[in-house]
């Protein structure tokens, strides 16, 4: 899927006089009741009475969760008790727990500078899988895609925030623009725009362990779906991706839960 604005552009005000060019996403079958779906159980989460005053203590669990999730997508999946206790050092899963923890630092400069923030995210994720020289270095291919896609988080929309996430994530997972660890940075980019864009300002959600709940069969074909082009396999992935941000927010009500037993 080709994102429909030009590398470089302007933000447009906040409520654009032209017609909004994402639009029409949400009439492809399924898509608009998922996003609903997926808003009302993000908000049923962050109602919990955990978030009046403990909410920093379910982000960290929330991010911890993650990690081991996305390195359970890309094929390495270990108990959360050894990551707990330091016990992994593969570095699949070592990139992920690094990326997991940097995201909080990068939450300001995402919708300002998304180039630099890839980068970054690249480099944490496959420190140690390719040589230093590459890291946070797209392939020249990237290029002209990679310039819609900081349009898209640059921009203004009136389209949910699950549905930009989705976007953002689908676009760089299909595009793979580092040729390594692309996976765990488009997660990590998916999340990031969840974030900044509101749906999930806390981090409390766990939205890559929904994409593992939903399993990783049903995640390759669902991306790859999108990676073609097609309106139904457009809808098929966005409604994918608002199912994984439903089962994400119940693991952070069950992580709520946790930390209220101590």
């Amino acid at each position: 899927m080709s994102i429909p604005v030009r590398p470089g552009a302007a933000r447009p005000a906040a409520r654009p006089t032209a017609p909004d060019p994402l639009a029409p996403l949400l009439d492809l079958p399924g898509v608009r009741q998922a996003a609903d779906g997926s808003r009302a159980a993000i908000d049923r989460l962050l109602a919990h009475r955990l978030m009046r005053n403990r909410s920093a203590e379910v982000s960290i669990e929330s991010a911890l969760h993650g990690a081991r999730a996305s390195a359970a997508l890309e094929g390495v999946d270990v108990p959360l008790a050894e990551l707990r206790a330091g016990r992994v050092d593969d570095p699949v899963v070592q990139g992920s727990l690094r990326v997991s923890a940097g995201l909080g630092s990068m939450t300001e400069t995402w919708q300002r500078a998304p180039g630099q923030v890839l980068a970054r995210l690249h480099v944490l994720a496959a420190a140690d899988l390719v040589d230093r020289g590459d890291l946070g270095r797209p392939s020249a291919h990237a290029g002209p895609r990679l310039g819609g896609l900081f349009g898209l988080v640059t921009g203004e929309t009136t389209v949910p925030a699950v549905v930009i996430a989705a976007l953002v994530h689908g676009e760089l997972a299909a595009l793979a623009p580092f040729g390594t660890a692309d996976g765990i940075v488009a997660r990590a980019a998916g999340r990031l725009t969840s974030i900044t864009r509101g749906l999930d300002p806390k981090a409390v959600s766990v939205p890559e362990a929904g994409f593992l709940e939903l399993g990783r069969d049903a995640y390759a074909a669902a991306l790859a779906g999108y990676a073609g082009g097609g309106p139904d396999g457009v809808a098929g992935w966005l409604v994918h991706c608002c199912r994984a941000t439903e089962h994400g927010a119940l693991e952070g009500l069950a992580i709520c839960e946790a930390v209220l037993r101590g």
